[in-house]
């Protein structure tokens, strides 16, 4: 069991490193509700973050072919497509209802994996997770009020599931650090022709300072939960991830003045309920040993 003094500095890590990628993707919304592509902010953020975290990978020679290896691409497709659909969302929609409907992303990977990795449900575990569901469809009010940025932001959340599923699937064969650095990397030289193609505004101080703490904000974020990684279960992290909802309200209403609404409220709360309890089961079941490391979440 993991005694409290250790729990604590996990939480307070996880909750950094989730903050982190939440200032990044505000920023991100900053860009895109001020007008630039989408495109051009996630073929930025993959390749700065690449560059940025390349020095600490470990990455060798050796390592090379495998970011050919079609398990390696399609997980970093995922990820890629996932990011492109929130920042798509964050240019229309409430930052805490984006990330409220991106949580579907757990209930998306919890199905996939036992459709497609013989894993066994839980009743507690599919309780909670459709507490969590509820709580994204009262955030993406599906045939009132909906619209079409929160339909992507579902689209990220999907796509990230299927993105958690493959990292799963692929845990056994490489280390964390590899696994990120090929999403980034994979990433960068995927987006690349889009950024190229898409409409890029006059580069000035704002504009560039914005591009640089999205891009720094979600590597951050990255590299601190890689950190974790090699101290908490990935069972134990991933229930403390939806402390992001915290940071995703805050910084809404401080730099947007997006207050949610009470059906959105609402619904956030069952999301946080979800997690919180799914963090109480962990504990309670006595697995939260300090071993195997967790998924990075977002490039």
């Amino acid at each position: 069991m993991t005694n409290t003094p250790d729990l604590l500095r996990l939480i307070a890590t996880v909750f950094i490193a989730v903050t982190c990628v939440v200032i990044g993707d505000t920023a991100g919304k900053l860009l895109t509700g001020g007008g630039v592509d989408p495109f051009i902010v996630a073929w930025s953020r993959f390749l700065l973050a690449a560059l940025m975290l390349l020095p600490f990978s470990g990455l060798t020679r050796q390592e090379l072919p495998a970011l050919l290896d079609w398990r390696v691409l399609l997980r970093a497709g995922f990820i890629v497509c996932g990011i492109c659909c929130i920042l798509t969302a964050l240019k229309t929609e409430p930052i805490a209802n984006v990330f409220g409907a991106f949580f579907v992303g757990p209930v998306v990977s919890y199905v996939l994996a036992i459709l497609f990795l013989g894993e066994r449900p839980s009743a507690q575990r599919s309780l909670l997770l459709g507490l969590g569901f509820a709580g994204v469809m009262l955030v993406v009010k599906p045939g009132f009020g909906s619209s079409a940025g929160m339909a992507f932001a579902l689209a990220a959340g999907t796509f990230y599931g299927a993105y958690l599923v493959m990292t799963r699937t692929l845990a056994g064969a490489f280390r964390p650090r590899f696994l990120l650095i090929s999403q980034l990397l994979i990433g960068a030289v995927v987006l690349t022709p889009f950024g190229l193609q898409s409409d890029f505004p006059v580069p000035d101080m704002l504009l560039l300072a914005l591009l640089l703490v999205s891009a720094v904000g979600s590597a951050l974020g990255n590299f601190l939960l890689v950190m974790a990684s090699r101290k908490a279960e990935a069972s134990l992290i991933a229930p403390l991830v939806y402390s992001q909802l915290i940071s995703a309200t805050a910084l809404g209403i401080v730099v947007f003045g997006d207050w949610p609404d009470l059906v959105s409220l609402a619904g956030l709360v069952l999301i946080a309920i979800s997690g919180l309890g799914s963090l109480l089961v962990h504990q309670r079941a006595g697995r939260g040993r300090l071993s195997t490391p967790p998924y990075p979440r977002t490039p």
